[in-house]
């Protein structure tokens, strides 16, 4: 009787207290935020951090997401106990997982824009992040085992640690979005300095069953600025800004990359059939213009038979690219040879290919029309050496190059991107270039 009348007792003074804690001033509480900080710089070495690639590690992120959006009202119970979205379906979006003793205990989705853009724009306006330029990438589908909800952040900080240093180091991001609960903005606003993307609470956000969102987003090329003059002076246990930027996790699993692409898709054909079309309705549920989408993302044989049936009379080729782009980060250096024989040299990053050609940032004016010799470095210990003539110039010094023939080392590489689409794909059809 005693235990029955005392949890009541409990529930109603953190009530009382949580109240309490919400009239303080919006600065006090975030000081009180920020002393909770809890991120062990050396965490047991039974949590591992890596990309969920395998069926059952995905299966154990979306079901561990199904439960924590059930619980807190966000989605109504799905027959198949996970959470699955289109976004998941694409090889722009990363899920990233956590694992205890082989066992996922945390989770989140980074989702990068695509020809299905983003969850969050479709209610709020990007138009202000996108003019400071940097590639964006929504942080999406987080969940952290119930188990270790109230054990100070031991699976959330190294899960948010794995994230900026995936993004800053490997996902090509500069920018992340994020859409929560009002509920839970400040915690992001007061820990990580997230801005809101506006003032104004959205009532009804139709991704999460309806639930009301706050939007905001985080700079990476400003955040560790930020994170030092707020958290430098910290312990080593309170301080986020060494935590983020300099100490060294080997519970890190990043990714073996061979090249410089920079995402890391794993959804083979048979994944994708078995979590949108046997496990789950996903893709049968897409609009006629979603279907016709995604064939236009996965235009390989291999997906036609899993990806949804277009209606005839939808199928428009026009809204296919007749060459494919990927998404890579190639520092390169092109050189021009004057008439007087002096040697002009610019340095560029690739930041989009195809197979005849590539989008570059110049650090400095690139003649237009005018041939020359790229040497671009294809990943650490691959090169090609190509002559190209940038074709035209855009805004902010992009840069598009048309090229002459490609070498062999080009030729391969392109061809294994084409061939392929999951990042085992690319490091199995290029594996020869370093063989002996």
């Amino acid at each position: 009787m005693i235990k029955k009348i005392a949890l009541p007792v409990r529930k109603l003074m953190h009530g009382m207290l949580r109240r309490a804690f919400n009239f303080l001033p919006r600065k006090r509480r975030f000081a009180v935020y920020r002393n909770f900080v809890d991120c062990d710089p050396a965490p047991s070495d039974r949590l591992v951090l890596k990309i969920a690639e395998t069926q059952e590690e995905l299966e154990a992120c979306f079901t561990l997401l199904h439960d924590a959006y059930v619980g807190s009202g966000f989605m109504k119970p799905d027959p198949s106990g996970m959470r699955v979205t289109i976004y998941h379906a694409l090889p722009t979006t990363t899920t990233l997982c956590a694992k205890y003793d082989g066992e996922v205990v945390g989770t989140l989705s980074l989702i990068r824009e695509s020809v299905l853009g983003f969850p969050l724009q479709r209610i709020f306006d990007l138009t202000a992040i996108r003019e400071k330029k940097g590639k964006i990438a929504e942080v999406s589908a987080l969940a952290i085992h119930k188990r270790f909800r109230r054990t100070g952040g031991s699976i959330l900080f190294p899960l948010m640690k794995f994230m900026y240093e995936y993004c800053t180091t490997f996902f090509d991001t500069r920018h992340l979005v994020i859409a929560v609960n009002p509920a839970h903005i400040e915690m992001y606003e007061s820990l990580l300095f997230f801005e809101r993307l506006t003032q104004n609470v959205v009532e009804n956000y139709d991704f999460v069953n309806g639930a009301p969102a706050v939007g905001a987003t985080l700079d990476l090329r400003s955040a560790p600025a930020i994170f030092k003059k707020n958290y430098g002076s910290r312990p080593p246990k309170k301080n986020l800004h060494a935590f983020f930027t300099e100490v060294q996790l080997p519970n890190i699993k990043l990714p073996p990359r061979r090249f410089y692409t920079t995402n890391d898709p794993v959804l083979t054909p048979e994944l994708l059939n078995y979590f949108f079309n046997v496990r789950t309705n996903v893709f049968a549920q897409l609009s006629d213009r979603k279907k016709c989408l995604l064939h236009t993302i996965y235009d390989l044989p291999a997906y036609r038979d899993v990806l949804p049936v277009v209606p005839e009379g939808n199928q428009d080729d026009k809204t296919r690219r007749r060459h494919r782009r990927f998404s890579v980060r190639c520092p390169a250096r092109f050189t021009v040879i004057s008439p007087d024989g002096t040697e002009n040299t610019a340095g560029l990053e690739i930041f989009q290919l195809s197979r005849y050609g590539f989008l570059a940032h110049a650090v400095r004016n690139v003649p237009i029309n005018v041939w020359g010799e790229v040497t671009i470095q294809l990943g650490p210990a691959e090169v090609s050496r190509i002559q190209v003539c940038a074709s035209r110039e855009s805004d902010g010094g992009v840069y598009g190059f048309q090229m002459g023939e490609p070498d062999l080392n080009w030729r391969k590489f392109v061809n294994a991107l084409y061939g392929g689409s999951t990042h085992a794909d690319l490091e199995n059809a290029t594996r020869f270039m370093t063989e002996k």
